[in-house]
């Protein structure tokens, strides 16, 4: 380690800061080093009139933060995983993923219970078209409002009676101590949560061996090993946020895994989903694993689906 201190590249939120402070708590656990945390803006926290499948996708919160890793500005990135694209830039690599927090969608309403109990066509907040898609299949009355910023901004709009309800990921909600805001823990028979939804990955410089020895520590075995199977489901559907594709795996404590994916339309009207259990005993088996579930998406239909959204979209 050179003389500097470690420095963590992370964005302003308040969701962000808590990550990358929880992580530099854990390094000087380990280590005794208290690393710096240097905030960085990303496009994806500056662009909030348009969705994001409207202006490049989950790469855009990941960039710039990228970016000056690569010029050695910093030497650690922490990253919510459900926002990491399907490929990571030349000379960067996901070192460790943290212990995942509860991986599924939540809902709130200042006066509705759940899902089930919203008035026909009242008004749902989301960005995501992967919870808007799924939704729609389970209520297709709802009205849907393309709702971005952070969770405090969201739950403001809410309340403001913007919306009548939101769906966020109930991670955040519990890491900033909001958990007595959910009214209901969505299940994901009904919402298959996002690609990495819920854990934390940290991205080195391939080259860096130092920090990737120190945080290599800090990995969740069972956390890596699950993301990088619906990692590999990412990759198999070169998907991102312009795409209606969910995936979530849950590590067995007999070293299998189980894996289910679904790629949906965005009316909600059509599914095509596959689940696989399977002995997992390396990360690369774990990569396999996801690319061969998100493969036999694509011969069952999926790949008819994305072709037909993206050139939608184009």
């Amino acid at each position: 380690m050179s003389l500097m201190p470690l420095k963590i590249g992370s964005r302003g939120s308040e969701l962000a800061l808590w990550q990358a402070r929880h992580v530099a708590s854990m390094i000087e656990s380990v280590s005794g080093i208290l690393p710096e945390i240097v905030v960085i803006k990303t496009t994806g926290d500056i662009i909030l009139d348009r969705q994001l499948s409207e202006v490049g996708g989950k790469g855009l919160f990941v960039k710039e933060i990228e970016e000056a890793l690569l010029r050695k500005e910093i030497d650690l990135a922490v990253h919510s995983m459900k926002d990491v694209p399907a490929f990571l830039p030349p000379g960067l690599t996901l070192a460790a993923t943290l212990k995942r927090e509860d991986p599924r969608d939540v809902f709130l309403s200042p006066h509705y219970p759940d899902i089930k109990s919203l008035p026909h066509k009242a008004r749902v907040g989301t960005s995501s078209l992967r919870r808007l898609a799924q939704i729609r299949e389970f209520r297709s009355d709802l009205e849907f409002i393309p709702l971005r910023g952070n969770v405090g901004t969201r739950i403001r709009k809410m309340e403001d009676g913007v919306v009548e309800a939101i769906i966020l990921a109930g991670a955040g909600l519990l890491r900033l101590g909001h958990a007595n805001r959910v009214r209901e823990w969505i299940s994901p028979q009904v919402l298959l949560p996002a690609i990495g939804q819920g854990a934390l990955g940290l991205e080195i410089r391939t080259d860096d061996e130092t920090t990737g020895t120190l945080i290599r520590s800090l990995s969740d075995e069972s956390t890596h090993l699950s993301v990088a199977a619906e990692r590999g489901v990412l990759q198999s559907l070169n998907g991102g946020c312009q795409v209606p594709i969910a995936a979530y795996a849950v590590w067995e404590k007999n070293r299998t895994l189980s894996l289910e994916g679904r790629v949906l339309d965005i009316s909600g009207t059509r599914r095509i989903h596959a689940r696989e259990t399977r002995d997992i005993a390396t990360i690369d088996e774990a990569y396999q694993m996801g690319m061969d579930l998100g493969n036999r998406l694509l011969a069952d239909g999926a790949e008819e689906i994305l072709n037909s959204i993206l050139k939608k979209s184009s």
